[in-house]
């Protein structure tokens, strides 16, 4: 399972920011801004998660300017079509030629309630879809004092993974709820004692191919001061970015990473 057939990943969920005038500007000053540092999209793939809205018109301008920027959404429905108010499909996503979708978020499942059955139902159907699910793992800090660190994501991964045998392509995202937006990260050396745990996961359900190049990320309370610590270790393949990723400069640094990481 070498780290070296794996390509770093940065990705950059915007949450319930941005409108989509705001998300034209941004995207192309990023694309400016990564343009200007030489980045190499073939090192690192960089992605924007803007809200719905967004989508059309970063996809737009993505194709238009021939950006190497990817994108993706924030959800999507377990549902195909129908009478589901307010839900997006994933046949919508790919007509939109979104290449993710995160699901299972932690916000998702604290703020409406999804749980393991609800994340695998919509992981699968963006795998039906051949949109790539970027599946969201971890624990509260409660959970961390009462079953260690990878109990709970372990579990939450392994239901996840419960409706897509046969998948071989995928992005999970270790979350730990008590890292994000606390300012105060994991240390590297837990991030990559869950990652590997992860990684035995998808090796255990989908195979040692697949899970030797399946991306894992870490987010929560990421950084350009914390990113190269986090890419040193074997099992971290990039980063699920909340708010840094509002921060073109910032977020442009993160995905810069290889400039700083060192050996």
């Amino acid at each position: 399972m070498a780290k070296v057939a794996r390509i770093p990943f940065i990705a950059g969920n915007w949450k319930m920011n941005l409108d989509h005038l705001q998300a034209i500007a941004f995207v192309q000053k990023l694309a400016w801004s990564l343009k200007d540092a030489r980045h190499d999209f073939a090192a690192t793939e960089v992605a924007v998660f803007p809200p719905f809205t967004d989508l059309r018109s970063v996809q737009t301008l993505i194709s238009a300017d021939k950006l190497d920027l990817k994108f993706g959404a924030q959800d999507v429905s377990e549902h195909e079509s129908g009478a589901y108010t307010g839900e997006i499909s994933a046949a919508f996503l790919k007509a939109l030629d979104a290449a993710y979708v995160i699901i299972g978020h932690s916000e998702r499942r604290t703020l409406h309630g999804e749980d393991d059955e609800k994340v695998a139902a919509k992981v699968a159907a963006a795998v039906k879809h051949g949109i790539v699910p970027v599946i969201c793992v971890g624990e509260t800090a409660e959970d961390l004092a009462r079953y260690g660190p990878s109990a709970i994501p372990v579990q939450q991964l392994r239901g996840a993974l419960s409706g897509i045998a046969g998948a071989t392509d995928i992005v999970v995202a270790y979350e730990p709820v008590w890292a994000i937006g606390s300012g105060q990260a994991a240390t590297p050396e837990q991030a990559e004692q869950v990652c590997a745990a992860l990684r035995e996961v998808v090796a255990a359900v989908l195979g040692d191919e697949v899970a030797a190049a399946t991306r894992i990320l870490y987010g929560g309370s990421v950084k350009a001061s914390n990113i190269a610590s986090f890419m040193r270790q074997s099992n971290v393949d990039g980063a699920l970015v909340g708010g840094a990723s509002l921060d073109i400069g910032e977020f442009a640094s993160i995905a810069q990473f290889l400039k700083h990481v060192g050996t």
